[in-house]
């Protein structure tokens, strides 16, 4: 009987939070510059920017909270109307509907659940949609946010929803483009760790989704390379969030090596997105503490640091800018290759506009705005489409993917730059 109350007792303690690196200057630093690019009144609002500043040990509570008051004036206002036979916005609702319970709000506000059943409501217009392609309308990623964000309100999911993330982690189809969806695997382990541990599901479902969790944690640790990193440096942070969220960062030393690796890399974080990544992880926290969060008594003494302005380079270099669309859209393969000359400072948009500027060659392109800043939709009047799954993929020659967008890369003198129109 002593020995039954004994693991009683150890089974309802919380697991040991994961300790945060030791570099605590850094990681506050890399808060500090995140807080101030959120007071910048001139930067649309970002969900994912909101989660990470609620997630972090220090906080400036008046900026968070005007920061959350964007955040509601941009989705109640869109949620105010009927916003049904749009395209499905899965993933950046989840991250909205998880920022307002990382806030801590009175239970079951009006306006909550109602964002709630937009979720549910896109989850189905997400697949119902493009059900005989076998894939969601959006991602994979979207998708396990989507159902990730229902778990943390508490929500239940229709079995046939968790079914479908189950068969695709199980016959490997989160890969798109031939990379490894390092960070939508991620996604999906969390979503699967939170259905399991709030028991919103049967028991049986429950161990399918253990064992589907620990293959993903095993893919992890497999795809770790010599640099430290699971995939490459911005998908690390996603895949760090599982052994956070499975009390397994203490007894993983591949934790520990990619802790080690991004603090060894806190520059290649310049954005407010790739920022919004990382700083739960340097935090030892991942979106699983969400439902745990309490907001009292917070430690309110973050300050904001101001973006800081990109150093001038003198002179000029000249960028081999190749455009290349598959066949049978595109006999010819190679349907643009010219030399750009730019201002040596110059950003990959910056080479974009010099060539459309620089004729007679008639270059065009086009982009959308989005959170993580310009996203490049479509070059000489060749459009990446969502619903044909296609994308403008950036690459340096002969064929390394950029891990930055389009308006933060710059690209060396002499380089050789790659637009390639692909399928995810």
């Amino acid at each position: 009987m002593w020995l039954l109350l004994v693991l009683l007792q150890a089974a309802v303690l919380p697991a040991q939070p994961c300790e945060a690196p030791g570099e605590a200057a850094a990681v506050r630093a890399l808060s500090a510059r995140l807080l101030g690019l959120a007071a910048d009144p001139a930067r649309d609002p970002d969900p994912s920017v909101y989660l990470a500043l609620r997630l972090a040990g220090n906080h400036h509570l008046p900026v968070e909270e005007r920061y959350l008051a964007r955040l509601r004036d941009v989705f109640q206002h869109h949620y105010g109307r009927s916003a049904k036979g749009e395209w499905p916005e899965t993933g950046r609702l989840a991250l909205y509907l998880l920022g307002l319970r990382a806030s801590c709000p009175l239970l079951e506000p009006g306006p909550q659940r109602s964002l709630v059943t937009w979720l549910k409501y896109y989850l189905e217009l997400d697949w119902a949609g493009s059900r005989r392609h076998g894939h969601p309308l959006t991602s994979y990623y979207q998708y396990s946010l989507g159902v990730l964000a229902l778990c943390v309100h508490h929500k239940r999911v229709r079995e046939e929803v968790i079914h479908r993330l189950l068969a695709a982690e199980h016959h490997g189809r989160f890969g798109h483009a031939g990379g490894s969806a390092m960070d939508t695997e991620a996604v999906a382990a969390l979503a699967f760790t939170c259905l399991e541990r709030e028991r919103l599901v049967r028991a049986g479902l429950a161990v399918e989704l253990q064992a589907a969790t620990r293959r993903v944690r095993s893919r992890v640790v497999e795809a770790q390379g010599q640099d430290g990193f699971f995939g490459n440096v911005y998908s690390t942070p996603w895949a760090m969030q599982v052994f956070i969220a499975t009390n397994t960062c203490r007894t993983q030393p591949a934790y520990d090596r990619a802790m080690s690796a991004l603090l060894e890399n806190l520059d290649a974080f310049t954005t407010s997105a790739t920022m919004a990544q990382v700083l739960p992880v340097l935090h030892g926290r991942s979106y699983l503490d969400i439902p745990s969060m309490h907001c009292q008594e917070e430690p309110d003494t973050l300050m904001p640091i101001g973006p800081e302005l990109p150093n001038e380079m003198p002179g000029n270099k000249t960028v081999q800018l190749v455009v290349e669309c598959p066949e049978p859209q595109c006999p010819q393969h190679r349907v643009y290759d010219q030399m750009v000359p730019v201002p040596a400072a110059a950003s990959l948009l910056h080479v974009l506009r010099a060539a459309a500027a620089q004729g007679p060659h008639n270059f065009t392109f086009g982009t959308q705005d989005t959170p993580q800043g310009p996203f490049l939709s479509s070059v000489l009047g060749l459009e990446a489409l969502q619903r044909k799954r296609s994308y403008w993929q950036l690459l340096t020659a002969p064929s390394t993917s950029l891990q930055e967008g389009v308006a933060d890369y710059r690209p060396r003198d002499g380089e050789t730059l790659i637009l390639r129109l692909s399928k995810w």
